[in-house]
């Protein structure tokens, strides 16, 4: 019962907001990360890199020697204190020449571990294959001793804070641009709108249109850089019209509802709970039980009366806790009354 009460205050709580800065609902386009990605190797491995099994790392270990003139055949090198890994980062909007940046290093081989290690330096590339960053440096695993929250004793993957360096940057002239758009996180025709009306009246003119659910298209004012322009807009409140959805988590049975989402009427049977959801008229009888919201449970029969203003997804989910449904029963019952039609909303299972 707990569980389920703590779930419909948090659901309370995300429907009460109706008002989002613009900065949070809203990206400027062309101002976002770029992914980066190399392979390296790492070293300084106590007995627990790559086996012989691993012949691509064997071979990168004698190229990494042959440059410094140390010409070695791969089937001679025995050692398991390197590891072949991935190394992953984002390069930020606007990073300049000598940023540092955090990356991830993950094992492709099959190293135990790599606490203790050194990552070699790796050039990290974008989409285009040109070199953005170079990383190197020491590992870092972390403060878990690989037990807590199922994760192995030897994690094969680790990180490095703070461990690239910027070599080229992203050319993106936004001083110089007249206009500039928007693009909404979530598609909302009405949402769009709001932006729209909302920069005009903080401006005092005609300085944005809604071009579609998701762009809005402005022009910066001439007594403004764009700098100044967007720091200016992105701290505007508008209103929001957040998409009314199910979420639903099989693995740890949480169900994530907006409070408003409507409930036709329907019949359901699911083990043995009969469950009709109708619109009736709230009636006190020793029969029945009120548990607010002009929501009843009818003694004896496992039927929920409901005036059709209650009929409610979080109204039926605690209806169901009432009537002891577990977790699993109440997310089985709320999808297939999805595939009846009677919830119209979208419902999410991750």
């Amino acid at each position: 019962m707990k569980p389920m009460k703590c779930l419909f205050i948090c659901i309370v709580a995300m429907t009460s907001l109706y008002a989002q800065r613009l900065g949070d609902i809203a990206n400027v386009i062309g101002v976002r990360d770029n992914q980066l990605i190399g392979y390296g190797l790492v070293v300084g491995l106590n007995g627990t890199g790559d086996g012989s099994s691993s012949e691509f790392t064997l071979r990168s270990l004698s190229n990494l020697l042959q440059t410094v003139n140390v010409k070695i055949d791969p089937d001679d090198i025995k050692s398991k204190n390197i590891a072949a890994v991935v190394v992953t980062g984002k390069l930020p909007a606007f990073a300049r020449q000598g940023d540092k940046l955090d990356v991830t290093v993950s094992s492709i081989g099959d190293a135990k571990s790599l606490q203790g290690g050194t990552l070699l330096l790796t050039p990290l590339k974008g989409v285009d294959g040109k070199i953005y960053s170079l990383a190197q440096g020491s590992l870092t695993i972390g403060g878990m001793n690989g037990k807590e929250k199922g994760q192995l004793n030897h994690p094969a993957a680790a990180n490095i804070f703070s461990g690239a360096v910027v070599e080229r940057e992203l050319e993106y002239d936004l001083h110089e641009q007249e206009f500039v758009n928007l693009s909404l996180k979530e598609a909302n025709f009405n949402t769009a709108v709001s932006v729209q009306n909302e920069l005009n009246k903080a401006f005092g003119k005609k300085v944005a249109v809604a071009t579609d659910s998701r762009t809005i298209r402005m022009m910066k004012p001439s007594h403004l850089s764009t700098v100044e322009f967007l720091a200016q807009t992105l701290d505007i409140n508008v209103d929001y019209e957040r998409e009314e959805k199910i979420v639903i988590d099989e693995r740890t049975g949480t169900i994530v509802s907006g409070i408003n989402i409507k409930v036709a009427p329907v019949v359901i049977t699911h083990g043995d709970i009969t469950i009709k959801i109708e619109p009736s008229e709230i009636i006190a009888d020793d029969k029945s039980v009120d548990i607010g919201d002009n929501v009843q449970i009818v003694g004896g029969e496992s039927r929920i009366k409901m005036q059709r203003e209650s009929m409610t997804v979080a109204n039926i989910a605690r209806a169901l806790s009432k009537l002891g449904a577990r977790p699993k029963d109440i997310i089985s019952i709320l999808q297939n009354i999805k595939r009846s039609g009677a919830i119209t909303a979208p419902l999410e299972v991750i």
